[in-house]
């Protein structure tokens, strides 16, 4: 199959030409066909694997069809996403998509000045992609309407339940035209998802191509258990050995992350850093240099987990394991782009075991492990009279336990090379 035959507008398949975008990648060839007939559509698939030329597509192929422009402060189409490094990769591929038509396509996100948002929009424009905060902003400015909108797209929308835009959904939902299009796409299935499609969406059609939240095939993923006071040397001895192939490298906090940016910028390495207390300007330029190759790691919290489309980032680190499992599959999604390689290496200290095995949950599969042993917390000791821990109790926590409660022996991080897991699913 190719795109002239899912009925695409000559326009956009020789623009997908131009882009070197050939064949539709599964979930669009299964997505395109519906939405072009005005269904609506809960696509479930995950990351890279080219949700937005999937929804992106035909929108875009609708609105080339109406011919007519947009009445001032009004958008034709709403796309909403989470964060503000998503909005901005969605924005540039439908402006790629749509370039040399008169279809026009605005960006709105925080961190950037809301006065120059607002005179962007002041002609109205065919798409309009925004963070759901910034775009309620500018509705209560009056800088825009929604009611001649008639396609809305929410992406990543189990991000969004997670960051609780569902508050801004419910306020955002009723203003636009009542007769409209409504597509949802999602790398995972948590079960508000349902509640979700059920409240927005209209006898929708739902396309999956692969379980949800199981990784890509492509990704050879691995974990070393490691003391949390041991993670900055391991860590530094892994990069060190590909000090010329990106790498991104999560934790979760943006003090922590911004700690660990200028260590590893003490040691040498090219690096840049995107988290929360960043502005927009500060974390375009990170990612700019990182996908220019004048940095090669990447620090970052979950705000990129979904914001980065670099095709050859070849490293994933989990320096620090998600909250939620879900966004495990999402940070390592990084890697394995366009059908390329990649390597996905978690690393788990005592107190981040629980978070290891809901991870493994969602995956379905165990990690393999590189080096050290899986963490296991011994049964609270007795307190002995007097207040006292007795000779010879158990120890709690801290260290992996071998036979006979004695520590078990540690491998040499990184002896091992990672296996490739076979359990998960394969995608395209």
């Amino acid at each position: 199959m190719d795109f002239d035959m899912l009925g695409l507008s000559p326009r956009l398949v020789s623009k997908l030409e131009e882009l070197g975008i050939k064949d539709p990648t599964p979930i669009q060839a299964q997505a395109i066909p519906h939405a072009m007939n005005g269904r609506d559509v809960m696509g479930l698939a995950q990351t890279g694997t080219g949700k937005t030329a999937a929804f992106g597509l035909p929108m875009l192929n609708a609105l080339l069809s109406d011919g007519g422009r947009p009445t001032p402060k009004t958008a034709k189409a709403l796309v909403l996403a989470p964060t503000r490094e998503l909005a901005k990769q969605i924005a540039d591929n439908l402006a790629a998509f749509s370039e040399g038509t008169h279809l026009k396509t605005v960006l709105v996100v925080g961190g950037a000045g809301i006065t120059g948002q607002a005179r962007r929009l002041e002609k109205g424009c065919a798409v309009l992609v925004a963070t759901p905060g910034r775009l309620l902003d500018l509705i209560d400015r009056g800088a825009v309407r929604l009611n001649e909108t008639r396609f809305l797209v929410l992406d990543e929308a189990d991000q969004m339940l997670d960051l609780g835009f569902i508050h801004a959904l419910r306020k955002i939902a009723p203003m636009l035209a009542a007769e409209r299009q409504t597509m949802l796409f999602s790398a995972t299935m948590p079960k508000q998802m349902n509640e979700l499609a059920q409240t927005y969406l209209t006898d929708p059609i739902r396309v999956q191509v692969n379980p949800p939240g199981q990784a890509a095939d492509k990704i050879d993923q691995g974990v070393h258990y490691v003391a949390k006071a041991a993670k900055i040397d391991l860590l530094i001895e892994l990069l060190d050995k590909h000090r010329d192939e990106r790498a991104l490298v999560f934790g979760r906090t943006k003090h922590g992350m911004e700690k660990l940016s200028r260590m590893l910028a003490a040691k040498g390495f090219g690096v840049a850093a995107i988290h929360g207390n960043k502005s927009q300007g500060q974390r375009d330029r990170a990612i700019k240099s990182f996908k220019d190759g004048e940095v090669k790691v990447l620090v970052a919290t979950d705000v990129a987990a979904r914001g980065i489309d670099i095709p050859d980032v070849r490293h994933v680190y989990n320096f620090e394991l998600p909250n939620v499992p879900e966004n495990y599959v999402h940070r390592i999604g990084r890697t394995a782009r366009a059908g390329a390689d990649g390597m996905a290496i978690a690393l788990c200290s005592p107190d981040e075991m629980g978070e290891m095995r809901d991870i493994e949950k969602v995956l379905k599969a165990p990690i393999p492990v590189l080096s050290g042993r899986a963490w296991e917390r011994a049964e609270e000791p007795e307190k002995p009279k007097g207040g006292g821990r007795g000779r010879g109790g158990p120890r709690r926590g801290g260290q992996p336990m071998g036979g006979a409660g004695k520590p078990a022996r540690m491998s040499k991080p990184g002896a091992s090379r990672p296996r490739r897991n076979r359990a998960q699913s394969r995608s395209a």
